[in-house]
């Protein structure tokens, strides 16, 4: 985080702006909305500041900058069109820790303007650190569409009610579950209909017949093989409203971000021959936290329901009766194998297509090879980093050639995926010479020679490719 987002409260606080130009004027503009009183030098000064003067706010000077201008204010904008003046007040603006702003030049920043949304009292401020202020002005201007203009008036409905609802309950769960309930559901939509009165009193009703208890519930959540732009709108919702968070080893780190902040995170992931958090003692902990009237994130890679023991999970919470939501995740087959341009099915080259666990129990891989060796199909072993050589060898001795093309995803989706392809008989020198690590996903099948055609996800990963069992970065 380049610069800490702050609201500034400066109604009736002095501020400087040395410049007097239409960049000047932008920033009057703001602070002047903000009840700023502002003094603004500068010996020259456009016709559109001097008729902002009129009305008492900003006063004007016109001369030169001068040091003993810093004495008064609390914040310091630099809109000059002479790079060294600008410096110069930055300089002097930080020695006497003065927050200060120098317009398109955030290397002499210590405070910067970000582009707002304005439904007061509510406010959001969006900002690149000044490195691309056209982009933020455009997420603005998205946003703008997306937040009806009476969010301001939903706000201050809010803003009455507060002391009432906190007196009502006692549980802050409960407080913060009735609070959600209202601000997305009937009241919300009567206030954005210009009805305040009528949503006033319906949240009156709903206060008056709510309980003062949480009630707890576990959201089982796929989030996907790592990209956050896989998740669905859902499993966002949820994982936004969750009071504890249950994460797997193999949720990416900006998913996890995307998490409630001020929600508790408790990693239980498990790895080869590693299993600290054991699979019963996270069924007791949904449980129990559920139990206590928390709303429970047990958020987990790819799909929970794809070799993520989610059914597990559920069947437990089913048989003491707590309630839970499954939201779907775009599995790692599907995802990894999208972003390394290699479609699961194709018409001329598998009808269809199967997911193996590819881990190792006891050092053995027990499967049916012989079906797993059949023509016209593609196989995704999840898992099979490290029974790589098994799978190839036994595929290939059951009958599956060892030209058949191979290839291991490793990192999918994410801006580290490494894409290595080679054959059955090629494929794990190939993986051992670049030393993949897990998460890794292995694709075997025709469907696989159309890689090179279809990749689109390139750079940053790189495909990594076999000839004869060497390896060449392509």
């Amino acid at each position: 985080m380049d610069f800490l987002p702050l609201f500034h409260n400066l109604r009736g606080r002095s501020c400087l702006i040395v410049g007097g130009g239409e960049t000047a004027l932008r920033k009057l503009r703001a602070l002047v909305e903000a009840g700023a009183q502002v003094t603004l030098v500068a010996p020259d000064i456009a016709p559109a500041i001097e008729a902002l003067a009129k009305e008492g706010n900003p006063e004007l000077v016109r001369r030169c900058f001068r040091r003993r201008d810093l004495r008064r204010p609390v914040l310091v904008i630099a809109a000059t069109n002479d790079a060294r003046v600008n410096a110069r007040i930055s300089r002097l603006a930080q020695v006497r820790r003065l927050p200060v702003n120098v317009v398109d030049n955030p290397a002499l920043c210590s405070a910067i303007f970000p582009a707002i949304v304005d439904r007061s009292p509510l406010q959001i401020a969006i900002s690149t650190g000044g490195s691309a202020p056209v982009l933020a002005r455009q997420l603005r201007g998205r946003l703008e569409t997306l937040l009806p203009a009476a969010y301001g008036d939903l706000v201050r409905l809010a803003e009455r009610c507060r002391t009432r609802v906190k007196a009502r309950f006692a549980n802050s769960n409960a407080r913060r579950g009735f609070w959600e309930s209202v601000l997305e559901g009937e009241v919300a939509e009567l206030v954005f209909k210009g009805r305040a009165d009528e949503a006033e009193a319906a949240l009156v009703r709903r206060l008056d017949a709510a309980e003062d208890r949480a009630v707890g519930e576990v959201y089982l959540v796929g989030g996907g093989p790592g990209d956050p732009d896989l998740l669905t709108f859902r499993a966002l919702r949820l994982m936004q409203q969750a009071d504890i968070v249950l994460y797997d080893r193999l949720v990416s780190k900006p998913v996890l971000n995307l998490v409630r902040r001020d929600a508790e995170q408790i990693y239980v992931g498990k790895t080869a021959g590693d299993h600290p958090v054991t699979q019963e003692n996270i069924n007791r902990k949904l449980a129990e936290f559920a139990q206590q009237g928390k709303r429970v994130l047990r958020l987990k890679g790819g799909d929970p329901f794809i070799f993520g023991r989610g059914g597990e999970e559920i069947e437990y919470l089913a048989e003491l009766g707590i309630p839970f939501q499954v939201v779907p995740g775009i599995t790692a087959a599907s995802g990894c194998a999208s972003y390394a341009g290699i479609p699961l099915t194709h018409r001329d080259h598998a009808q269809s297509v199967r997911f193996i666990t590819g881990h190792r129990k006891d050092d053995q891989l027990d499967l049916d090879w012989q079906q797993l060796a059949s023509p016209g199909q593609t196989l995704v072993f999840y898992m099979g980093l490290n029974g790589l050589e098994t799978i190839c060898a036994q595929l290939s001795a059951h009958g599956m050639a060892a030209s058949t093309p191979a290839a291991l995803v490793e990192k999918g989706t994410t801006p580290r995926q490494r894409v290595f392809v080679g054959t059955l008989a090629t494929l794990p020198a190939i993986v051992r010479a670049q030393e993949a690590r897990a998460p890794t996903l292995i694709i075997v099948g025709t469907v696989v020679s159309l890689h090179e055609k279809l990749d689109w996800f390139g750079e940053p990963g790189k495909d990594l490719r076999g000839q004869s069992g060497s390896c060449a970065d392509t």
